[in-house]
């Protein structure tokens, strides 16, 4: 994510009280013909010629995103699209802002799920029922896109976001290890390296928005992944649920193979430990790809999904969980409506998702687009073959406190020695439910 990272990073929050509820928290695409100049006749200057101002978190895709909007601008004579790109820790606070005040972005890149909400409450964003067609789209995507309280479409979906241990392909052949398939050898594996002086895997727990994404890679398929999604949300079962908490007590029991104080290791510090080849995995988001590997360019990269831990539920196998994020968006307050609406449709484009793909190197929420990178088809057909909503941003984000900070907070808690798996559970599940309505 997030963050993205996913999704749940640093992202976004603003002035406006409702758009601060909205994007508070710590994380693509259809072709349309060009567009004729000044069509809107909301012309720059009174020459027809219009400027779309984009703003996005992602500092480390702008070059990418300039290439894209190269290309966009010249299918579209008149048009320029000025990209502009801020600090993901302080982008929440600058976006809400310019959305509440009149030198905000035509098309501003916005969070999705339950933290698109409050932005669409302050009635921030334009609703793009009837412009953008999602039809054929992910399920568990398009609901990224819209409002919960009125079921409008208010942005589209960048990226299908996923989750799973990235590894050093030459410190695992170093020292005799293959990608494991079964928990045993993942456990042999960790054992290996840590005797070999390496440690096993990179953990930056001083940013508790990592360690819910760290729970789904280490142990999704051991509270059940998408079975366990849907007992939750009709309320036949709850996060204190036995297959939950040993969930939990996994990252715990696997604190032995993570960096020494761990809570005091910053996400950053996490991908140098990586990318310098001191540490063999990493946990991370599909988003983390592009960033691994311009760190490091002579490293191979594999990944893997973590095989299931054992008491897993009967039938669990090995899952990749996912969700959409990155969502762009109209800003109510454009002066270019038209041009920037056309903009966001053209985001919908196979052409737009291709470039999602191969520059951005993001697995495009865009249906029929396939990745170039080999890695990034990996993520995807893992997500296709076995995946799973990232629960606690899909479904548990639509009210505060959101499921992301709970479990962040609490893994932090626990790794600090200061609570267990069954209190991380139960302040999880106490917290959730001073909002959450089950469906049944």
């Amino acid at each position: 994510m997030t963050s993205s990272r996913p999704a749940g990073s640093s992202r976004l929050t603003r002035r406006t009280v409702l758009t601060i509820a909205a994007l508070t928290g710590t994380l693509a695409v259809t072709a349309c013909s060009p567009s004729s100049s000044g069509s809107s006749g909301s012309g720059d200057g009174g020459s027809g010629d219009v400027t779309l101002s984009v703003w996005s978190w992602r500092v480390e895709d702008e070059a990418a995103y300039k290439k894209i909007f190269a290309a966009y601008e010249k299918a579209h004579p008149g048009v320029t699209v000025d990209f502009k790109a801020f600090k993901a820790t302080e982008y929440n606070k600058i976006l809400a802002t310019g959305l509440a005040g009149s030198s905000g972005p035509d098309v501003p890149q916005v969070r999705s799920y339950g933290q698109l909400q409050g932005t669409v409450a302050a009635k921030s964003l334009l609703p793009l029922d009837g412009k953008v067609d999602l039809t054929g789209w992910d399920e568990n995507v398009v609901a990224s896109a819209k409002g919960k309280e009125d079921g409008k479409t208010y942005s589209v979906p960048l990226a299908r976001q996923t989750v799973q241990m990235f590894y050093n392909q030459g410190l695992f052949d170093k020292n005799g290890i293959a990608a494991p398939k079964t928990w045993d050898e993942f456990i042999a594996a960790n054992d290996k390296l840590m005797s070999a002086g390496v440690t096993p895997i990179a953990v930056g727990a001083k940013d508790d928005w990592t360690l819910p994404i760290v729970h789904e890679v280490l142990a999704g398929a051991r509270f059940g992944g998408k079975a366990f999604q849907d007992e939750v949300l009709s309320g036949k079962t709850s996060f204190t649920d036995p297959d939950w908490v040993d969930s939990v007590k996994v990252v715990g029991d696997l604190e032995k193979y993570m960096p020494k104080n761990v809570t005091g290791v910053a996400q950053t510090d996490a991908q140098t430990l990586f990318s310098a080849e001191k540490a063999a995995m990493i946990p991370g988001g599909s988003f983390d790809l592009s960033v691994l590997q311009k760190a490091n360019p002579a490293m191979k990269i594999g990944i893997f999904q973590v095989p299931p831990a054992p008491g897993s539920p009967s039938g669990s196998a090995a899952t990749t969980a996912g969700w959409a994020d990155g969502n762009f968006a109209v800003s109510a307050k454009s002066k270019h409506p038209t041009e920037a609406t056309e903009l966001v449709k053209w985001m919908t484009s196979k052409e737009f998702g291709q470039m999602v793909n191969d520059d951005i190197k993001q697995i495009s929420a865009v249906p029929g687009v396939d990745p170039s990178d080999p890695l990034l088809k990996q993520m995807s057909d893992n997500y296709t073959n076995s995946g799973s909503p990232y629960l606690l941003l899909t479904d548990f984000r639509y009210g505060s406190p959101s499921g992301t900070d709970l479990l962040g907070k609490g893994l932090q808690e626990m790794l600090l020695g200061s609570k267990d798996a069954g209190g991380v559970s139960q302040d999880l599940d106490t917290g959730i439910k001073t909002w959450f309505k089950p469906s049944a």
